[in-house]
């Protein structure tokens, strides 16, 4: 009896998922377009289910779902208004899930905090070794080294022993920590002309946000959200982040951007500004000076003296442009030179891939 092996076909073979975890995903990506509304999140999953039937082939219905989803603590019920939110587990499991989806990269670029090609304070050991020092890890102690000055300075005699000049150590990869403050365009352009890009965007968000936290926990990582001003916004509001009737304050943002980092004590510092459209305003005494048609050059020499600022302060600006207006990406060139930063033009499917190998690759570090 001969067997051939294929490639599984879930189309042809079905899912291997639970049933569960299939509506679960499902659910999630409801989730991420509906900014966090859990309502309208689930009224569209029950349409959904009316015209695709979707527990077909099995005893539950999408009742029995969305009560375990409850028992699981997904959902919360809010007795007063009479509806139902998603809870932190929830909103930690949409970050997991972007951070899965946008940073599959992970695993083909390698793990670990960022490297340097510096030596000294990580915990990847390398053949190199050197003399122990006063506090160094034992862990890290090169046995075969040590024995052999221990031979060499004493030899086999009865007088054998370990002097503390024998001991010989490992050097370590040296790891270093960054201070980044993401920047997120909520300006009306971001819905316009049917194209929702506000939802790669926040997606990119909550995967990043999750990257830090998980794997360099050693980072920080600050949001700002900018349109008509700027403002300052928690991991947990990701999920619930939208776009509103605002223009783009691109100087407010990177000001509120700078400033943060300035209070940071790290020595890496960098921006990343995720946006689709042209800096639109800004605010001067007080007052909001607008012009949403072209670049206007009032608006945009503000944007570029507040990117010169970035260079001398050593904070890199790294914007991922997803628009491709010749005009726009013109100015993009600009800031970037100014500022000495980096810039990707990219599709809305690759603005994650993009994000995080810049940021897992990110060798920048000062040894002053």
């Amino acid at each position: 009896m001969r067997l051939r092996y294929t490639e599984w076909d879930p189309s042809r073979h079905g899912s291997q998922k639970p049933l569960f975890e299939e509506l679960f995903d499902l659910f999630q990506d409801l989730l991420e377009h509906t900014a966090g509304d859990a309502e309208e999140a689930l009224d569209w999953l029950r349409q959904l289910d009316d015209a695709h039937d979707l527990t077909e082939g099995s005893n539950k219905t999408l009742d029995d779902f969305i009560e375990e989803l409850k028992k699981r603590g997904y959902l919360r019920e809010d007795e007063e208004e009479g509806t139902v939110e998603i809870t932190a587990k929830a909103e930690r499991s949409l970050r997991q899930s972007a951070l899965e989806e946008i940073f599959d990269d992970l695993r083909k670029h390698g793990d670990g905090e960022h490297r340097t090609p510096f030596t000294g304070g990580g915990d990847e050991r390398l053949p190199e070794t050197r003399d122990w020092e006063f506090g160094d890890d034992i862990s890290r102690l090169d046995k075969t080294g040590t024995l052999s000055n221990s031979l060499r300075r004493s030899g086999l005699g009865d007088d054998w022993g370990l002097a503390e000049e024998d001991f010989q150590v490992h050097e370590t990869n040296h790891h270093a920590t960054m201070a980044t403050v993401l920047m997120i365009d909520l300006s009306h352009s971001m819905v316009l002309y049917g194209e929702d890009r506000i939802t790669p965007a926040r997606r990119v968000a909550m995967g990043l946000s999750e990257l830090i936290m998980s794997k360099y926990p050693k980072d920080t990582l600050d949001i700002v959200a900018f349109g008509n001003d700027a403002w300052e916004i928690e991991v947990e509001d990701l999920p619930y982040l939208n776009v509103g009737p605002y223009h783009t304050n691109t100087r407010a943002g990177l000001q509120r951007a700078r400033h943060i980092l300035h209070r940071r004590n790290n020595r890496n510092k960098q921006i990343f500004m995720i946006t689709d459209g042209k800096p639109s305003c800004h605010i001067e005494d007080g007052q909001m000076y607008r012009n949403p048609y072209g670049l206007d050059p009032k608006i945009v020499n503000k944007v570029l003296d507040e990117g010169a600022i970035c260079r001398r302060q050593d904070i890199t600006i790294t914007t991922f442009m997803i628009a491709r207006d010749p005009g726009l990406q013109d100015f993009v060139q600009k800031l970037t030179e100014v500022n000495r930063g980096r810039a990707y033009y990219a599709e809305l499917d690759d603005l994650g891939s993009f994000l995080f190998e810049d940021y897992v690759r990110n060798r920048r570090k000062h040894m002053r």
